[in-house]
């Protein structure tokens, strides 16, 4: 029984795997044959086919006969604000919870996600934080307030989000140990764990959380069993999820194996 389990979970990681380079070889040309993506990824169609179809059913990609689109938006995120007025309920219910963890004083990464945007918001009567961010938002938030101190990684600010990236912010980064990292998730399924949208947010997430000593994924139930192209690290590097409603059961199970505190905001 126990090998049958082992069994699934890795066909469904091997699943994920393909999907993941089936996007990639898509990311090129926009369109491609179930022939050539056959050959190019060196499996059988019907391999192709099979996952072509459950990329098709989340939306991710359009089958046409003989091959496959890659969905004109499906590999890009609502603006900023339009994502913070998505979830505002669930997103402000995870915010209070994970601020009542946070003690006056405590030091604390946050990203650029919308649900971090709301943890700051929820951390405004909090005094005496020690902040590094590389958002504009939560900088703004909790900057010049209560004793805080905020330290905005440098770089330049992206216009869609102000988020900073790159080489510097991440070098930046690196100069602090804080007690908590909070972190965004796009999607979060059982074979692959955690994913963003973009690489560049996936390998600043990978920083921060080496430089905390908890490690918190806040993400409203919207994400659950969705997938997104940037895996952002072994599931088991992780420490808690707060979210707003219990994942599925594949899900659970698999937070629950890496030892990932599952906590439902009230």
């Amino acid at each position: 029984m126990w090998d049958i389990g082992r069994n699934a979970v890795a066909m469904a990681n091997h699943s994920t795997q393909r999907q993941m380079e089936i996007l990639e070889e898509l990311r090129l040309s926009g369109s491609i044959r179930i022939q050539d993506l056959a050959r190019r990824l060196d499996v059988s169609e019907e391999t192709i086919r099979r996952n072509v179809r459950q990329m098709a059913a989340s939306g991710v990609v359009r089958k046409v006969h003989g091959g496959v689109h890659l969905q004109e938006d499906a590999l890009q995120e609502p603006s900023f604000q339009q994502r913070m007025g998505e979830q505002r309920e669930a997103k402000q219910r995870i915010a209070r919870h994970i601020a009542n963890m946070i003690g006056n004083g405590d030091s604390l990464m946050l990203d650029i996600g919308s649900t971090t945007a709301y943890v700051a918001q929820a951390l405004k009567r909090h005094s005496d934080l020690f902040v590094v961010t590389n958002s504009l938002s939560v900088a703004n938030t909790l900057a010049t307030r209560n004793n805080n101190r905020v330290f905005m990684a440098g770089g330049e600010l992206r216009g869609h989000d102000g988020g900073s990236f790159g080489i510097e912010a991440m070098n930046f980064v690196r100069q602090f140990s804080v007690r908590y990292a909070i972190l965004s998730a796009a999607a979060i399924n059982a074979p692959t764990g955690f994913m963003l949208m973009d690489l560049q947010e996936a390998e600043f997430t990978r920083v921060i959380m080496q430089r905390a000593q908890m490690r918190i994924v806040a993400a409203d139930a919207t994400k659950f069993g969705k997938t997104a192209p940037v895996r952002i690290t072994d599931p088991s590097r992780m420490d808690m999820l707060v979210t707003d409603r219990d994942p599925p059961s594949d899900l659970a199970a698999s937070l629950r194996e890496n030892e990932i505190d599952i906590q439902i905001a009230d």
